[in-house]
Order: structure tokens, then C-alpha cells, then sequence
């Protein structure tokens, strides 16, 4: 079982063959330019589980000649070029094999019907922003899924609105309080939509509404920038509220 039935020999035959292909792919994929793994296009992508269809037979099947493979490997090289040339020279044809960069954040504020479209989750897109070192929506000024899939993100030069929605820490390590449509929040700090990033300032005593957006109906305290500090009033301290020493001794004085 270990062995199987061919004799001693093939195995020497294996590592010939192995060589002999390994060394033809190899001359061909420097000859076409093949970019990194992780930075394949559509057509290079196919051009990989094409090789790897035609090269693994070749090397340990005894019936199947190395000319037959060289000749499948070959084709499949010139297809790519084919392809690679059509998509160069054909705007139309290179949307509908590479496909097109996706706008996926614009000015703080999550294009929502695009990430639907493409059927990626919140979860990916705030991982991918995190990455790029992204704690809330407002720093971003535009953020684009790259036909690669990796994920272009263009800061802001000053943060697009002082409160904005938070990613950081990730949600499924500190969730952050949720507030619904219809709840009546307490405070006076505004609101993010979890859905678009929407930011709303509420209305003292009024329910939540869905957002005017998205429809959204989940909402987050917006987070402000790290540093800022919430308006205090005249004559107060932030930590105890009580009057300022010097403004209370000229009210003595008047």
C-alpha cells in the first residue's frame, strides 16, 4: 500500500519528471512576469489552478507522457498571455475579467449598498480599516476594495466630523452599548448608525429614530477624537462641577 504496485524504479522516474516539469513551469511563469501570490489578478489566479491541474499529473503518472503535459502547460501559458493582451487593450473586457475598485467609505460614512452588493459583512470591512490603523470612520476620507482585495484607505487630513462611529476596540471584544429606534437615550453625546455610520445629534427627551440613511434602526454613541473633551460650562471643572476659585472671588468683589 505504501509503496503500490510500480516498481522500485518509477520512483526515480517521479523525481525526473518532477524536475523536468518543475523546472519547464517554472521558465514559463518567469517569462509571462507573474506578480506575488498576493497580488494575483483575476487572470493570473486562473492561470495558477490551471498549472497546478496540468503540472501534478505529469510528475507521478506514469501514462501520461511529459510531452503531452509540456504541450497542456504551454497552451495554457499563451491563453494567459492572450487574455493578459485582450484585457490591456479593452477597458470593457478588463471590467468584466479583473473587475472594478469599489467605494466602500466616502467622508466617514459606510456605502452600504456597495458592501451589500459584494456581499461583505461590517465585521471584514472594520478589520480591514483597523489594519491601516483606523479607530473611527471620521478619520477616513475615502476607502476602496481594490480588485486584489486588499483594501485602499485614504485618511483625512483633520478628522471629517468631531464625533463619529467607533471600531476600535474590535465589537466582538468590547461590544459597545446599543441603543434601537424608539429607545430615549439619556446624556447629550450624538449617535452613529452601525449600518452607515450615519452621526445624529438627539433631541433632548425625544426617541430615536431609524436613520434618515440607511433605514438603519441600531445605533452607537458616537466616539469623539482622542483628547477632546466635552463643552464645560462657565465656571465649572470637569471633574466636580463646583465654581472656580477665581471666578468666585471677583463675584465677591462686584
Amino acid at each position: 500500500m505504501f509503496f503500490g504496485d510500480e516498481p522500485p524504479l518509477f520512483l526515480a522516474e517521479i523525481a525526473i519528471r518532477t524536475i523536468i516539469i518543475y523546472v519547464y513551469t517554472l521558465l514559463l511563469i518567469r517569462w509571462i512576469g507573474s506578480r506575488s501570490i498576493g497580488q494575483l489578478s483575476m487572470v493570473e489566479f486562473l492561470l495558477v489552478i490551471a498549472l497546478g491541474s496540468a503540472v501534478g499529473d505529469a510528475m507521478f503518472y506514469p501514462d501520461v507522457p511529459l510531452v503531452h503535459c509540456m504541450v497542456v502547460i504551454t497552451m495554457v501559458v499563451l491563453l494567459d498571455k492572450f487574455l493578459s493582451l485582450l484585457v490591456s487593450r479593452s477597458a470593457i473586457l478588463e471590467d468584466a475579467i479583473e473587475g472594478k475598485s469599489i467605494e466602500v467609505v466616502r467622508d466617514g460614512l459606510i456605502c452600504w449598498k456597495e458592501l451589500e452588493r459584494m456581499n461583505i459583512g461590517h465585521d471584514e470591512l472594520f478589520e480591514q480599516l483597523r489594519l491601516n490603523k483606523i479607530e473611527r470612520l471620521g478619520e477616513v476620507r475615502g476607502a476602496y476594495f481594490e480588485t486584489n482585495g486588499l483594501l485602499s484607505v485614504f485618511r483625512a487630513e483633520a478628522e471629517i466630523k468631531p464625533e463619529s462611529l467607533s471600531i476600535m476596540p474590535p465589537w466582538d471584544v468590547s461590544k459597545p452599548r446599543q441603543f434601537e429606534a424608539g429607545s430615549t437615550p439619556d446624556g447629550d453625546r450624538q449617535f452613529a448608525c452601525i449600518r452607515c455610520a450615519t452621526v445624529v445629534d438627539p433631541v433632548e427627551g425625544k426617541a430615536l429614530s431609524a436613520c434618515p440613511r440607511c433605514g438603519g434602526e441600531t445605533w452607537h454613541r458616537a466616539a469623539p477624537p482622542p483628547g477632546a473633551t466635552q463643552e464645560q460650562e462657565p465656571g465649572k471643572t470637569a471633574r466636580s462641577g463646583k465654581p472656580k476659585k477665581g471666578v468666585a472671588r471677583r463675584s465677591q468683589t462686584e
